[in-house]
């Protein structure tokens, strides 16, 4: 995976989308993230929508949302947890069973057939080595 920043965002290529099977889920790690990316069917019928949102589980920690069951209701694509089955809304995270709970997403793009996921630059993280005190 190659990663390019624009703007305030990086971004990092996760994979072609014609390796994407539509309505099912794939795990990438995006900088220090794992990232649940899905490809779903639009109202045209085309799978030409990307989606990516948190790839844990916030019910019980496990990174397991892109093995999820995709499906939906009424209009809203959605997730259910392999584990414990709650569904969640691909388009903003929401659990649909709790909506005080709800997963990051995050902003994808494909560009000349590649998928891009999009994540905030890291904090400049303190450095070891020489002359450098790591801890408190």
């Amino acid at each position: 995976m190659s990663q390019v920043a624009t703007s305030t965002l990086l971004w990092t290529r996760v994979c072609r989308l014609g390796d994407l099977v539509p309505e099912r889920g794939v795990a990438a790690l995006v900088g220090d993230e794992q990232v649940a990316v899905f490809r779903l069917f639009d109202e045209s019928g085309s799978a030409t929508t990307v989606v990516a949102v948190d790839h844990r589980d916030p019910f019980t920690g496990a990174n397991v949302l892109a093995r999820g069951i995709v499906g939906t209701r009424g209009n809203v694509p959605t997730v259910a947890s392999p584990l414990h089955k709650q569904v969640f809304d691909l388009r903003t995270g929401v659990c649909l069973d709790d909506a005080s709970v709800v997963l990051r997403t995050f902003p994808v793009r494909v560009e000349d057939g590649w998928v891009l996921v999009g994540s905030r630059e890291p904090a400049e993280r303190p450095r070891s080595g020489p002359g450098v005190t790591m801890g408190g």
